[in-house]
């Protein structure tokens, strides 16, 4: 088929291919989402979810339904005409398949992908910038969920990003992630644990605080650099700027680089049962930076590592680069909706993460092999889509499209 933008040197069904129908198959069948599914089976849900988030720009329950009743979209993944489903039945649907199903289909396309990368991609993906968002938006129903500012109920997403893909993430509505700290720190473990050896550089704002848990990192050969406190209590070590050295890191000056141990607080137990800390200091090292911006010299960045030997230039960048999680968020949040829950049921909070996920895989990739923008990569893969689908139809009904509408 003749491709809908003659400058694209990727289009939506070589991405498609991504995600062959032999292996959705073999996935239902390994997984048994189709257990006591009479309708929505987990193929025809995966791609009722995909293209539901591509032609609706506020996707709900309600939206799906129109969807997969919608004649185009059947023709487009060869479903029985004659189906139909309610809003009720994709509700349930969502509150009981195998969030596992989706979340491998996530892991099959990443893991396709990042394997394209060269050698020199893959040193510049071994930064993982982590960060958490909150949602509230319709959470007001749910039986449990994190604390937010407002007060209100909301979900937490936590995710990690490489740079051009998210590459782990997970949905927090237990009261016990409550702290962004408890979220980022498992996510960086969940991460970590998946490559024996790896060499990643993990980036963190101002989330993650515990010394407990930065200690865990050093003691597991998890590198990071995070962003602390001001007021965070230390014991220098040593003065690792040297008499004269280069100051200049581009958007900032380095002001201090010191070798440091951190205080933190150890419980203890007193003969009542009650808990109390007492200040201890860490054992590790660890190496603290602080830079003054250029732009506000009253605003210092205290940037903490355990890269003892990285040039203070690299960490710096290094925490610079954070800021694409934000526009990744951004993206996430206003173009694919994920500030809107679609299900107030955890598993289909899952569920909807890893599709949300899935969906911004194939934009992404879409949006950097065609040098295009965010809003443009979705416009156009939604056309793309919708015309890929039109095409189909033309051929099948031979021009006749009365041909689609009889049952």
């Amino acid at each position: 088929m003749m491709r809908m933008f003659k400058d694209h040197q990727m289009s939506v069904s070589q991405l498609l291919e991504l995600i062959p129908e032999q292996y959705l198959a073999q996935l239902a069948l390994q997984s048994r989402v189709d257990r006591y599914a009479k309708v929505l089976d987990g193929r025809k849900m995966f791609y009722l979810l995909l293209y539901g988030m591509l032609e609706n720009e506020r996707l709900s329950q309600r939206s799906l339904e129109d969807t997969f009743n919608d004649p185009l979209f059947k023709q487009l993944f060869r479903l029985d005409a004659r189906e139909s489903v309610r809003r009720s039945s994709i509700s349930e649907r969502l509150s009981r398949i195998d969030a596992h199903y989706f979340s491998q289909i996530y892991e099959c396309i990443y893991e396709q992908y990042a394997g394209l990368y060269s050698e020199c991609e893959r040193q510049r993906h071994l930064l993982v910038r982590v960060d958490s968002t909150l949602v509230s938006d319709t959470a007001g129903r749910l039986q449990s969920s994190v604390g937010h500012a407002s007060g209100r109920k909301a979900v937490q997403y936590t995710v990690a990003f490489d740079g051009v893909l998210p590459c782990s993430a997970q949905a927090f509505s237990e009261r016990s992630y409550n702290s962004e700290e408890v979220a980022l720190s498992h996510l960086v473990w969940q991460h970590a644990r998946k490559e024996a050896g790896h060499k990643n550089l993990y980036v963190l704002d101002r989330g993650l605080q515990s010394a407990q848990s930065l200690a865990a990192f050093e003691a597991q050969q998890v590198r990071f650099v995070c962003r602390v406190k001001e007021n965070r209590k230390y014991e220098r070590k040593a003065n690792l700027l040297e008499p004269g050295q280069q100051t200049d890191l581009g958007e900032g000056v380095l002001r201090s680089d010191q070798l440091v141990r951190l205080y933190c607080g150890k419980p203890i137990h007193n003969k009542k049962g009650n808990i109390h800390y007492r200040e201890s200091l860490l054992e590790q090292d660890f190496r603290l930076l602080i830079v003054e911006s250029k732009q506000d010299p009253k605003q210092r960045y205290w940037l903490l590592t355990n890269a003892l030997q990285m040039p203070a230039e690299e960490v710096a960048k290094a925490y610079r680069r954070r800021w694409d999680m934000e526009v990744f968020f951004r993206f996430f949040k206003q173009e694919l909706n994920l500030s809107h829950l679609v299900s107030l049921n955890q598993n289909g909070i899952e569920v909807m993460l890893y599709m949300t996920l899935i969906v911004a895989m194939l934009l992404l990739i879409y949006k950097q092999a065609n040098a295009i923008g965010y809003k443009t990569a979705k416009r156009r893969f939604a056309m793309e889509v919708r015309n890929l689908a039109i095409a189909i139809i033309v051929a099948e009904c031979g021009g006749d499209l009365d041909k689609l509408f009889k049952t």
